[in-house]
């Protein structure tokens, strides 16, 4: 079941809009609402533009397109292909009502709030998977989920975890790994050079023998 979801510009953090389902207690809104906001303050360019951040028995996703992130808080239960899918659409939609205005300098908190109305409408749709759309929607893999980060929101909130790409290890390990394969080239060029050497030495002497006895 999903049962919030907000829209937040990622520059600046300025909310844009956001939706929440009545099931959920005050306490519940207080806690999880905190959590969104301490997930959207460590949220950078550079950060995963996918990820699933665990938290008792439900799930932060968040979306990250077009400088604008798409976050909603469903039961851990909820399949991550349908929430993700989910904010695509939320994503299709937003950018093409307000993406011509998501840039202003002036605009204000919450000054899309009219586009709740489609978050709630579109939640509807998804918040039953038993329906014969959302399993068309699963058995079609619209989404894959498959290397969408996983984090839980102790470590992401408590120890300090990133949800930075890890972009600076990676070239590092592509440039070790060059140098490994590089270096193990002249390695291999090098023992080829030692094995045959002698023996492509020894035949341009006797080469040189045929040819000083025989055919000079």
């Amino acid at each position: 079941m999903i049962l919030s979801t907000s829209i937040v510009r990622l520059r600046d953090k300025l909310p844009l809009t956001a939706s929440t389902d009545d099931t959920l207690n005050q306490n519940d809104i207080s806690k999880y609402t905190g959590e969104q906001k301490d997930i959207l303050r460590k949220l950078t360019d550079a950060s995963e533009p996918r990820a699933s951040i665990e938290s008792g028995p439900y799930t932060h996703h968040y979306l990250i397109s077009n400088g604008v992130v798409y976050i909603t808080l469903c039961e851990k239960s909820y399949p991550r292909k349908l929430a993700f899918t989910y904010l695509d659409e939320l994503d299709k939609e937003f950018v093409n009502s307000y993406g011509h205005r998501l840039d202003s300098d002036d605009l204000r908190a919450f000054a899309f709030i009219t586009f709740e109305n489609y978050i709630q409408k579109t939640r509807r749709v998804y918040e039953d998977t038993r329906t014969s759309v959302n399993l068309d929607k699963l058995n079609a893999e619209l989404q894959d989920v498959t290397r969408v980060m996983t984090k839980n929101i102790e470590d992401l909130l408590y120890r300090g975890d990133s949800l930075d790409r890890m972009t600076n290890l990676s070239s590092s390990l592509r440039a070790e790994s060059s140098k490994y394969r590089k270096a193990a080239k002249k390695i291999n060029f090098d023992a080829m050079i030692r094995q045959y050497a002698p023996v492509a030495g020894a035949g341009l002497i006797f080469v040189f023998l045929i040819w000083w006895m025989f055919l000079r």
